[in-house]
């Protein structure tokens, strides 16, 4: 877990690049462009944590080939501020690099396992085309070559849909938590915008109450997540086993986690915004980032439990929604004031949740004193 979580920091770097990336240019080609540029290092985020998963990181030779993997992450997170532009070439080729070393990392592992072997030839196809296609890219512009990145994105994330997951070995609680940590850092991420959009800003009453409202909405995205929907997501994932386990993380982990964290990285977009300029409306870029980022975190949710326990949460959905809808007001009244009913969303779901489902969720937190009773 040590070498994991250093491993991690590399991303919390990336992430912050990204935000970085879409608040330069807060229009919808910029934040089209964060977008593409979050799901590709999630993707690489995601191969490891599978890898991980699966080989014994206190090896010194997986330990220095995952430094080589960091280092190559590293140059692929400095060059997203101009992924699209002069650095394009220096982002794919540092992305080759980190998907490549996973696959060769992970051939090493046990080379006597042919199941698993197989398992990683399937995913050489997606990994090649898509990494050709972002070179090709950079020979591009404007439409041509944002086109060209969803492609490679696409055929790379869809290799284990297409292919299966057969082959493939999971610990359940490991694997889980390494998501739930890094739901946490995207977390931290937003929190951090607060502070990079109140540099340069006079500390007056309006940038402290944003401050202190922009932490209320984190925390309240910390309760919808950490409070049950962990620990309910990660008992069924370990009831599971075979092919239908490894489904499972591959659903509900390496694809419904992207729309959670793409929507903190919107959140943390309109929060550094709102910042900078309290007393004012927000673009409707920034507007969409701070209400649509909750209800897009809240609808990978919705996601989430519908693949896990197969059922439908209508609150969240309502919320999303009652989201979505302010949007056109946020553009409007001052950013503070579009601030505060964000919160006053988030943290009311959360009460309303608490109170109603007070019973299943004492059963959820405290299973032994539940069964006790």
């Amino acid at each position: 877990m040590p070498l994991e979580l250093f491993f991690d920091l590399v991303f919390v770097f990336a992430i912050t690049q990204v935000t970085a990336l879409m608040s330069a240019d807060p229009h919808w080609d910029g934040v089209a462009r964060g977008l593409l540029v979050l799901a590709t290092l999630w993707w690489s985020w995601a191969a490891y944590a599978w890898l991980t998963n699966t080989i014994d990181t206190e090896d010194g030779i997986v330990r220095v080939a995952i430094f080589g993997a960091m280092g190559a992450m590293l140059l692929a997170s400095l060059a997203v501020p101009h992924a699209f532009g002069d650095d394009a070439v220096l982002f794919a080729v540092a992305y080759g690099l980190v998907r490549i070393a996973h696959l060769v990392i992970y051939s090493l592992a046990d080379r006597a396992d042919a199941d698993l072997q197989h398992a990683i030839a399937t995913l050489l196809p997606g990994t090649l085309i898509g990494v050709t296609l972002l070179l090709a890219a950079a020979t591009q512009d404007g439409v041509a070559q944002g086109a060209l990145w969803a492609v490679a994105i696409a055929l790379d994330i869809a290799g284990p849909y297409i292919f299966g997951v057969s082959g493939w070995h999971l610990a359940p609680a490991h694997f889980a938590e390494r998501h739930g940590l890094i739901v946490l850092i995207a977390l931290g991420e937003s929190i951090v915008a607060l502070g990079i959009g109140a540099q340069g800003v006079p500390l007056g009453l309006g940038v402290v109450t944003a401050a202190l409202l922009g932490l209320a909405v984190a925390c309240a995205l910390w309760w919808a997540y950490f409070d049950v929907v962990a620990l309910v997501a990660e008992r069924r994932l370990r009831a599971e086993h075979g092919v239908a386990q490894l489904r499972m993380a591959r659903d509900s982990y390496s694809y419904l986690h992207l729309p959670m964290v793409a929507g903190i990285v919107l959140v943390a977009l309109g929060a550094k915004k709102t910042l900078a300029h309290v007393g004012d409306p927000l673009e409707l870029v920034p507007a969409f980032g701070l209400c649509g980022g909750v209800a897009l975190y809240l609808l990978g949710h919705v996601a989430f439990r519908l693949r896990n326990v197969r059922t439908l949460s209508v609150r969240r959905v309502v919320a999303a929604a009652v989201l979505l809808a302010l949007v056109p007001v946020a553009v409007e009244i001052p950013a503070l004031a579009t601030l505060a009913l964000v919160a006053a969303i988030s943290a009311g779901l959360i009460a309303y949740e608490s109170v109603r489902y007070a019973d299943a969720r004492e059963r959820v937190r405290h299973p032994e004193a539940a069964q006790q009773a």
